[in-house]
């Protein structure tokens, strides 16, 4: 059977040519030439059905009809799309781009008569205006620019390598023996903001030495009740286990602290000095004098098995701005007030004036004017020791001072490392005014690198923590 569109054969009439004889008058269409008209009842009946049906694509459902007995039936079926004829393909498109391109302006006469010419512009330069200028707003006191991080002061550079050369010796059995080379840690507590490190000294670095200082940063409480400590030690030079001392050190403070923190707030925030130095005094003697008792035990000499002992107590409650030292060694307290640095290290001498304190031979703390049983022993009762008599108090004198923080201030507590160049090159204190006399305190690196800069002649260990006030 041959499909819609194909051109006859020439072959015989067969069974189902009716489909070519229905729609024979339009195949003819496709042929050039003039075509006699049919006049036979086919070609009548041919005409009458397709006049009656839809053209092919409008409806999409051209008819097949078959013969059956007394007449056609019809079944429906969806061919294919018939392409059109090129010719009527090319002038639908030619007629959408027409459509598409913008219509182009009719051709205009030439106008006679006058025409119309504009003046060239013409520049003028603008005439200054007299206008009286405003007062200017006096300029505020600006705050000096920070000097830029230097590598080192003094009038040369220092014998070691400014980083790290040699680590340590390990013993595998004992990794917890092992001291990193630098620690470092800050926060913010009511008014105040708080930056403390601990670096290794060149010379140690140098020799793959460890460590000899040992830094603890501690908060006790919670809310405006808590208490923020800082305790720093220093082993004794070229002793062995030196770190390992310095580590006892501020682990046994700071859980003797920690047990008490709350009375030792307290006490801090209603300003009872005299217990508070009473107090403070006995928990470093009883740390130190395990350190020694420790010593003993172990068969080490009790004087190379010490560590200096320096601490700082500030509590969080932003209403009170009273800040205590107390420890026992070498070392450094500064304030860094209006730009210039103040050396506010307490001495001996003023240790032993004023009302007695346990340590230089006074009486017991409750039986002294300023005593209170309770602060003073901090509710630590004495166990009985296998070490008869009690181990000796350290022999360095104890330290204390409590002082009020203005706005402005920035308190520093040092070890001996930091303190010494500090107080003995003068470029090194102009240097650090510069950098940390703002309101804004340093971060943790800007304030490691301030802490790291070098002084020719000092490769000690140094460990530092400063105090900013809002």
């Amino acid at each position: 059977m041959s499909q819609q569109g194909d051109r006859p054969t020439g072959r015989p009439l067969q069974e189902d040519d009716w489909w070519g004889q229905l729609y024979e008058n339009e195949r003819a269409a496709d042929d050039t030439g003039p075509t006699p008209a049919a006049d036979t009842l086919d070609d009548r009946f041919a005409s009458a059905g397709a006049l009656s049906k839809s053209p092919p694509g409008e409806t999409g459902e051209p008819e097949e009809r078959v013969p059956e007995a007394g007449g056609f039936g019809v079944r429906t079926f969806v061919p294919g799309p018939v392409p059109p004829p090129r010719a009527v393909t090319e002038a639908a498109q030619a007629a959408e781009a027409a459509a598409e391109a913008p219509a182009a302006e009719p051709e205009r006469e030439p106008e006679t008569g006058p025409v119309a010419v504009e003046p060239e512009p013409v520049a003028v330069e603008p005439r200054p205006v007299a206008v009286e200028p405003e007062p200017a707003a006096p300029d505020p006191v600006a705050p000096a620019p920070d000097p830029a991080p230097i590598a080192y002061v003094g009038d040369g550079p220092p014998t070691y390598d400014a980083e790290p050369t040699a680590l340590p010796a390990a013993d595998p059995e004992d990794l917890d023996d092992l001291v990193a080379d630098t620690v470092l840690d800050g926060a913010r507590y009511g008014t105040c903001t708080l930056r403390a490190v601990s670096v290794r000294g060149d010379s140690a670095r140098y020799r793959g030495e460890p460590r000899r200082d040992s830094l603890l940063t501690a908060r006790f409480g919670s809310g405006a009740g808590a208490l923020i400590l800082v305790a720093m030690a220093t082993g004794t030079r070229a002793a062995p286990g030196a770190h390992r001392a310095a580590a006892e050190a501020v682990d046994w403070i700071g859980r003797a602290v920690g047990l008490s923190h709350a009375r030792l707030a307290d006490d801090i925030r209603t300003g009872r000095r005299g217990d508070l130095k009473s107090g403070l005094h006995r928990l470093t003697d009883r740390s130190l004098g395990r350190l020694r008792a420790g010593a003993a035990e172990q068969g080490l000499d009790p004087d190379a098995y010490s560590a200096t002992l320096r601490c700082l107590l500030v509590p969080a409650d932003p209403r009170c701005r009273t800040r205590v030292f107390f420890g026992v060694g070498g070392g450094g307290l500064f304030r860094l007030r209006d730009g210039d640095w103040q050396d506010i290290e307490p001495s001996v001498a003023e240790q032993r004036t004023g009302a007695p304190v346990v340590g230089f031979g006074a009486a017991p703390p409750e039986a002294t004017p300023e005593g209170d049983r309770l602060t003073m022993d901090l509710g630590i009762t004495t166990p009985p020791s296998p070490y008869e008599p009690a181990p000796e108090p350290p022999r360095d004198p104890f330290l204390f001072r409590a002082s009020v923080a203005r706005p402005g201030d920035t308190l520093l507590l040092c070890s001996a490392g930091l303190a010494e160049p500090l107080r003995g090159e003068p470029g090194l204190a102009r240097h650090l005014a510069g950098r940390w006399a703002h309101d804004e305190p340093p971060g943790l690196t800007a304030f490691l690198a301030d802490t790291q800069v070098r002084v020719k002649g000092y490769a000690d260990d140094r460990t530092a923590a400063a105090v900013w006030e809002a």
